[in-house]
């Protein structure tokens, strides 16, 4: 079997950063390729083959593809739910026409794969709050909703009249100690942990009964490579598939944390992300997932704060 070429732009964020490393450990460093648009001083800079390049820059991607020979692209460059709020313009630029340029790629034939990644910030406060199907009224608030359901769209289109083999999965928020929050909606579930190891305390920017999907990082990075390495005759679905591991509220994430730091504190602040967050499923019915391609996740609630804090006090930098 040939081992795919792969390209990961993005790679220096929140998900890229340790579905890169995943990747080199599968399919070997020299076979991953890592970019982003600035040459940072990390791991996935420093272990293997990384490229400067702007995701906006349609001509750059082209010349990494034909230069390494790439068959697989994961396009993980994207401005997030809060950040993207800033910034309405230059979030949809990014978030959309970065995703062209990949799509039109795989529609010259110069790439075989694509994976591209969407959210569940693609529904909105119309959608059904629990067990959040598959198909459903999808009325996003948000910029980055919106780009994100847009950008579905758009892989349906090109799967259906090109052809292009585009594969992708609705993140849930994403809990990780490897890399700092990035601008989501969910990052407190990250911030909480780095706090509460730091200070003792935290304050969150959420109210304390806010329940949203959410999954361990190990399980997001487990649940990328699974679909691209699916047959695509499995997959029944093009725009993105739901995905989801477990769904809690502050409340409940700082009783559980007490249950190993238990002089840990936590108070109540919410922000304008309390919006976006209530604009937002509080569970996810993943079955086509399940069913599709054997999706199956490893972490609940209590399994994900052990690896969280196990994780940062072996890595005090991280905090």
């Amino acid at each position: 079997m040939m081992l795919p070429k792969i390209l990961i732009i993005g790679a220096c964020g929140q998900i890229g950063t340790e579905l890169t490393q995943k990747l080199r450990s599968i399919y070997g460093t020299e076979n991953v390729i890592a970019s982003d648009i600035r040459k940072m001083s990390t791991d996935v800079v420093n272990s293997g083959p990384f490229e400067v390049v702007n995701a906006l820059d349609y001509n750059q991607i082209q010349h990494l593809v034909e230069v390494h020979e790439i068959t697989d692209v994961y396009l993980m460059a994207a401005l997030l739910s809060a950040t993207a709020e800033k910034n309405p313009a230059f979030a949809w630029d990014l978030n959309m026409n970065s995703l062209f340029h990949v799509l039109n790629l795989a529609r010259a034939k110069k790439i075989q794969k694509v994976f591209w990644p969407s959210s569940i910030a693609v529904f909105g406060p119309t959608t059904p709050k629990e067990n959040t199907p598959q198909y459903t009224i999808m009325e996003p608030t948000t910029v980055y909703g919106i780009s994100k359901q847009s950008g579905e769209r758009w892989c349906g289109y090109y799967h259906h009249v090109y052809g292009v083999d585009v594969r992708s999965i609705r993140y849930p928020g994403l809990v990780s100690w490897s890399s700092p929050p990035g601008g989501g909606t969910t990052d407190y579930a990250v911030a909480i942990f780095h706090e509460g190891l730091s200070k003792g305390s935290y304050e969150c920017f959420l109210s304390s009964d806010t329940k949203m999907p959410m999954m361990y990082m190990d399980d997001a990075i487990q649940a990328t490579i699974q679909i691209m390495q699916a047959e695509g005759d499995a997959l029944s679905i093009r725009s993105s598939y739901n995905l989801a591991a477990m769904s809690f509220t502050p409340a409940a994430l700082a009783a559980e944390i007490r249950k190993h730091l238990p002089d840990f504190t936590i108070t109540y602040a919410p922000d304008s992300r309390q919006q976006i967050a209530d604009s937002w499923p509080a569970s996810i019915d993943d079955s086509e997932a399940r069913r599709d391609w054997g999706w199956q996740p490893q972490y609940d609630l209590a399994q994900m704060t052990v690896a969280m804090l196990d994780n940062l006090k072996n890595h005090p930098d991280f905090i």
